[in-house]
Formats: structure tokens, C-alpha cells, sequence
């Protein structure tokens, strides 16, 4: 080990960059569907030793500058590679696009960790200080991650542990973030290990027995765990798997709208009382009270009792020109229109164009031109007969911890998605983990709608009930998970994350008393 963190200490130029990158896109393959867990630590490790090695030189800020953009470039790479298949779902029109993209994204989303690396050196110091120090600053560059431009708080630490559902029942007190924190922490204290002292190798012991202390807390949390269901509710979660190219194609039109109607009359032996679509499952630019055909359709769909939660796309006409919102409707018995909710997390890029005021003011409306979605107020609940209260998210919604909840609580979550343009396994799969993750910080229930899956029931405790996977064209009829009573996350949001990340600060500044070399 000694013999290791020496070698990362003395790496210089162009190689210490690309085992900077290389650490990057091994820490990606911690994440779903991959599972490596340690790599992360390990890396987060190595990058310590690496910034050792910068600041023993001339040109610290610029070196340490480089070596977290290019550790940002190897993990963006590799963790988000699967956005690239969007690019395919038009290849004629867009396949070209791909490789820029693929490029743009990985430099672009490795600023936050470029701009960690020169703050690091302003106040690294050896020993365990150096440790509590990365964890704070690599913590708050995921943070404004995850809020800069609306946020990309995807693949935070936190779901590293994808293989370990007990060590994930720890988000319901610390929530992602805090976990995400504590991760960077532990990752970093291995750096300790190549220490001659026994105070620094200490931290990674005391670190790893707290993490153990994580897992079997929430060993014993599931173990106790029910299966309770909220009586009289029974969902039927519709998976159509429509063809992304052929979604809007005028001559598909009614092929798509029969197969979402025929999935939803499948017979059960129980009929469904709350039938749920995937987001904006009609095929077709309007809303569907809008249309007379598909609302008679809905009106024989629910009948007398049942109900139909849907997404769709609204159109609505202000100043003269239409607003588009990606929205989520709920029809009542006989179609009856009873609640809308309106998307606000919109995907930079793909939903809105960022700064499009600024675009427009320096000439560039053809860029910036009325072709996205308008964002709606926030989070919402919508209170529905013959249900709990229901808490709508739009398929990016569901990655924002502590931002997923209107007034009053709701006690169910319904996510609809469409990740057929995300590839046929690492985006999908990893989108089903975050949502797991809410439901565990929240103590709330997901309904899941996913166009070409991974439609799920998850339960409180992270649980998937029942899952279609992908690719699959069927439905899911399944009980309503019981929600649990408010998690401490859920009441007290991000306070401990705030006394941890305070507490980082502290010990990596507080002042020692033999100087340091």
C-alpha cells in the first residue's frame, strides 16, 4: 500500500492525467448495472494521493484543476454513456450528432469536478484534515451539480451502494445527499491507510465500522419490515413499450392508442381501480379531454369506479402563441376530467433551452426559438376519491432528493417515465435505483410507469413488488404499498446533512498545533 500511494504521489503530466481518468471511468462502474461498489472508495482513495502529488508541485492550482477534470471526464463518460443511444432513435437525422455529444457532455459535466480540484488545495493539509477536506469539496461540487441550470443529480455516491438495499435504508435519515457525503468521506480515508500513522489508518477503521453499522441497521430494518397494502386499492400499471420513432407517427397513430387501450381492458381477477400510463402515453400532441374520440374511449376505460392516471401533452394558448406542458392527468368515472399537474423539473436541453433569455437578447431566437416545454409551479398533491393522496413526478422529477413532495403530504408517488431513449439497460436500470432511493427517503410508495420499462410497484422500504422489465409489452396489477409514517429525512429534510458537512469543514481547518510541511 505504501509502495502504491507513493506511486500516485509522484505521478506527473499527461499520465497522471489519464490515471486520473481512468480512476474516473472505474469509480462509473460502481453504479448500476455493474454493482462494484469498492471501485468508488478505491478512487476516491487514489484521487486523494493524486492531489498529494499536486500540491508537492509548482502549479498546484493548475495541476489539481486538470486532474479533477480529467477524473470527471473518465466517470461522465463511463456512468453516462447510455444517453448517446437517444441520438439513435432518428439515426438518419441525429446519428452524427452522437460523438460530439459524447464528448461535450462528459467535458462539460466535469467542470464541477475541475473546478473541486484548485478550491482542495486552498486548504490541504496532511493528515486526516486533507480527507474531511475532499469530502467537502468534492460533496459541494456534487451539489451544485444537482442544482446548477435545474440540476443532473444523477450517479451521486449515494447509489454507489446499489448492491446493498439495507445500506441504502440509510437515506431515510441522511437522505442521498447525506449518504453521498458520508461515501466521499469514507472513500477518502483509504487514502490514510499508506499513513505511518496510527491516528490517520484509524479514520478508514472507524469509517468502515460506521458503514458497517449502516448495513446492519438496515438489516434489521427490512427485517422487520411488512407487507402491508392499503386496502381497496388495486393498480394496474400499463407498459405499451412503443417504439420511440413510431410514437408520433401520424399513420401509428391508432395502432399505439389501441395498444395502450387493449393493455388496460387485459381482464384480471381483480379489476383494476386506478389504471396508470407512462408519461405522455397518448400518441398524439393534445390532451385528451381535447380530443372527443380518445376521451369516449377513456369514459369506457373507467366505467362507473375506476380511474386513469395518465401522462400527456398539454397544449395551452398564452399571448398568442401555444405553451407546451408535460403533464399528468387524472380521469375520474366516465372520463371525468379531476386534476392536472404540469411537469417543473424540466431536462435541460432536451425539455427547455437553458439561458434562452440571455439567447435571445444577443440575437439568437432561431436557437431559442418556442419548441420546449414550459416548466409548472412545483411539486403537487393531488387529492383523488378512493385513493390516498397521490404525489405526481415526470420521469427526470423523481432524481431530486427533498424535492419530490407538495402540501399536504402525499402518501403514494406515482412516476411516469419514457427511458425507451436511454438504451436497453444501464440508464433504465439506473432510473428504477434513484426512484427506489425516494421511496426509502421519503417512507412513500412508487407506482412506476415506464414506456418500455422498467415499469414498478416499489414499496416504502425500497422494495420492488412488481416489475416488468424492459422491453416487455404487458401490465402490472398489483396492490398499493402501505406508506410509512414521515422518515427523519423526510421531516427534517437536509439538517444532518448540514451538520455533517459543517463538521467536515471544521476538522479540516481547525488549526494544529505543529505546523504543517
Amino acid at each position: 500500500m505504501p509502495k502504491l500511494a507513493a506511486a500516485l504521489q509522484r505521478e506527473r503530466g499527461t499520465r497522471r492525467l489519464a490515471v486520473s481518468a481512468a480512476l474516473g471511468a472505474l469509480s462509473a462502474l460502481t453504479f448500476e448495472p455493474f454493482r462494484l461498489f469498492p471501485l468508488l472508495l478505491l478512487a476516491y482513495g487514489a484521487l486523494v494521493l493524486l492531489f498529494d502529488g499536486a500540491r508537492q508541485g509548482n502549479h498546484r492550482f493548475r495541476d489539481s484543476l486538470l486532474i479533477g477534470w480529467s477524473f470527471g471526464f473518465g466517470f461522465f463518460l463511463v456512468g453516462h454513456y447510455w444517453i448517446g443511444y437517444a441520438f439513435f432513435v432518428d439515426a438518419a437525422a441525429h446519428a452524427w450528432q452522437m460523438p460530439i455529444a459524447m464528448m461535450v457532455m462528459p467535458l462539460g459535466l466535469g467542470l464541477f469536478y475541475a473546478g473541486a480540484g484548485p478550491l482542495c488545495m486552498l486548504a490541504w493539509r496532511p493528515g486526516i484534515r486533507r480527507v474531511f477536506w475532499f469530502a467537502a469539496v468534492f460533496f459541494t461540487s456534487e451539489w451544485l451539480r444537482g442544482h446548477i441550470l435545474t440540476g443532473f443529480p444523477w450517479n451521486l455516491p449515494a447509489y454507489g451502494w446499489a448492491a446493498s438495499p439495507a445500506l441504502l435504508q440509510s437515506t431515510a435519515i441522511f437522505g442521498a445527499y447525506g449518504l453521498s457525503l458520508l461515501t466521499l468521506l469514507f472513500g477518502a480515508s483509504l487514502a490514510s491507510l499508506a499513513s505511518d500513522s496510527g491516528r490517520d489508518k484509524f479514520l478508514a477503521v472507524a469509517l468502515a465500522l460506521i458503514f458497517a453499522g449502516f448495513w446492519a441497521e438496515g438489516a434489521v430494518r427490512l427485517s422487520n419490515a411488512g407487507q402491508d397494502v392499503v386496502s381497496d386499492v388495486r393498480l394496474r400499471v400499463v407498459q405499451p413499450s412503443t417504439n420511440q420513432i413510431e410514437k408520433y407517427d401520424r399513420e401509428k397513430v391508432a395502432q399505439n392508442w389501441r395498444r395502450l387501450m387493449d393493455l388496460s381492458l387485459t381482464p384480471a381477477e381483480r379489476p383494476p381501480t386506478h389504471i396508470i400510463w407512462p408519461e405522455a402515453a397518448p400518441p398524439f400532441f393534445a390532451a385528451i379531454d381535447q380530443v372527443p374520440d380518445a376521451l369516449d374511449e377513456v369514459a369506457r376505460l373507467t366505467g362507473d369506479s375506476s380511474m386513469l392516471l395518465t401522462g400527456e401533452v398539454r397544449v395551452e394558448q398564452a399571448e398568442g402563441r401555444p405553451r407546451f406542458y408535460n403533464s399528468f392527468a387524472v380521469f375520474g368515472p366516465h372520463a371525468k376530467l379531476l386534476a392536472t399537474y404540469d411537469k417543473f423539473h424540466l431536462v435541460p436541453f432536451g425539455e427547455y433551452l437553458p439561458l434562452d433569455g440571455i439567447l435571445r437578447s444577443l440575437g439568437f431566437s432561431e436557437i431559442a426559438a418556442d419548441t420546449g416545454f414550459s416548466a409548472g409551479p412545483g411539486p403537487k398533491t393531488i387529492i383523488v376519491p378512493g385513493a390516498p393522496p397521490i404525489g405526481p413526478l415526470i420521469c427526470y422529477e423523481v432524481i431530486f432528493p427533498n424535492e419530490v413532495t407538495g402540501q399536504p403530504r402525499p402518501q403514494w408517488l406515482v412516476n411516469l417515465t419514457d427511458d425507451s431513449w436511454f438504451g436497453p439497460n444501464t440508464g433504465p436500470m439506473q432510473h428504477l435505483l434513484i426512484a427506489r432511493v425516494r421511496a426509502i427517503e421519503e417512507g412513500l410508495p412508487i407506482a412506476r410507469a415506464a414506456n418500455s420499462g422498467i415499469s414498478a410497484v416499489i414499496d416504502a422500504y425500497g422494495r420492488v413488488r412488481a416489475r416488468l422489465e424492459l422491453g416487455s409489452r404487458a401490465v402490472i396489477d398489483a396492490d398499493l404499498p402501505a406508506a410509512l409514517p414521515p422518515t427523519l429525512f423526510a421531516r427534517y429534510g437536509n439538517l444532518l446533512l448540514l451538520v455533517l458537512f459543517a463538521l467536515c469543514v471544521v476538522v479540516a481547518v481547525w488549526p494544529s498545533r505543529s505546523s504543517d510541511t
